[in-house]
């Protein structure tokens, strides 16, 4: 028996429908109702799980888990995700798939979807995401990419419309590298209306044709997109400011060459005191205390990193519910 839909009315209904079988990818491929929807059913599957209430959509499917890259949040959220949902989920390293031994991409999605109702991948080029859900039957999320981390991004937005009760006409503020991280929540900030600057060391802005993008898309939301070098101008005003780990899962070689770009650009309370005095401060975790954040800011008052490290189990229970 069907289970009943858990946002009533008429046009939760038809977004409903419209998502059923699509692949989460990109913010860009969403609109903005439609990622509002997304945020809106992960609130309320939260709000469900806090009560101990049963919601059991997926009873009887399966979700591959493809791991190129280690993790502990994305891995965990979705695997508890699954099984909350009433479905199962089943973890495949990239060293145990023959895709690690060279079979194509394509043949792998085409044998996968016989198998599974969904695949969640974890992984280095954005490529093999595209070329994944291209030859697949069954939804395809993005889990990570070097490019784009649209999960992430989804609890990082419902995380501050619990916080703050709205998203619209906000401002993020987005300090260090421009990375998958500054590319999804630029996206998603043009999407869901809000106000966002990213101040970057020279040679680690955001990858041009995305901002481009995010741009375009801004003038139609009336949100406002700015790249700029200093973190005090792009802090300015802000009620959001989030940073990342100055270098990124596969870039350990450059760490010490990083540290020194980046000098200038921790998120401490000197930078801080030029944000809104309520600012929340994020971080996708993990942290690495004393470079990219100072210990007073991640661990402060305005941090809210494990709220928004909880929300990641809601926002991909709401994607998983939706698509599969």
């Amino acid at each position: 028996m069907q289970q009943p839909l858990i946002l009533a009315g008429a046009r939760s209904e038809e977004l409903a429908a419209g998502l059923k079988g699509r692949d989460f990818l990109a913010l860009a491929d969403y609109t903005p109702e439609e990622l509002r929807y997304l945020i809106e059913l992960a609130i309320e599957l939260k709000r469900v799980q806090k009560f101990g209430e049963a919601y059991h959509p997926l009873k009887g499917k399966t979700l591959g888990m493809i791991f190129e890259k280690a993790s502990t949040r994305t891995r965990v959220s979705f695997e508890v995700g699954m099984y909350q949902l009433g479905g199962q989920a089943l973890f495949l390293s990239g060293n145990d798939l023959q895709i690690g031994r060279g079979e194509p991409i394509s043949d792998t999605a085409q044998v996968l979807s016989r198998y599974l109702d969904g695949i969640m991948i974890r992984t280095f080029a954005h490529r093999t995401v595209i070329e994944l859900a291209r030859a697949s039957t069954v939804p395809v999320i993005n889990g990570l990419t070097d490019s784009e981390h649209p999960c992430q991004v989804m609890a990082d937005y419902q995380t501050v419309l619990e916080h703050k009760g709205k998203l619209e006409g906000l401002k993020v503020a987005y300090i260090g590298d421009g990375n998958n991280m500054a590319h999804s929540l630029l996206m998603g900030a043009a999407k869901l209306g809000l106000h966002m600057s990213v101040a970057t060391p020279e040679g680690y802005e955001p990858d041009a044709a995305i901002v481009k993008q995010t741009q375009a898309v801004a003038s139609g939301t009336g949100s406002v997109i700015h790249v700029c070098r200093d973190p005090r101008e792009a802090i300015e005003g802000a009620d959001i400011v989030y940073t990342d780990v100055w270098a990124s899962m596969g870039q350990e070689a450059e760490q010490a060459e990083r540290e020194r770009a980046f000098a200038g650009y921790q998120v401490n309370e000197d930078l801080t005191k030029h944000a809104k005095a309520d600012y929340l401060f994020m971080h996708c975790l993990p942290a690495h205390r004393g470079e990219e954040v100072s210990e007073g800011v991640i661990d402060g008052k305005h941090s809210i990193v494990f709220d928004e490290a909880e929300n990641r189990l809601h926002a991909q229970k709401a994607i998983m519910a939706a698509l599969m």
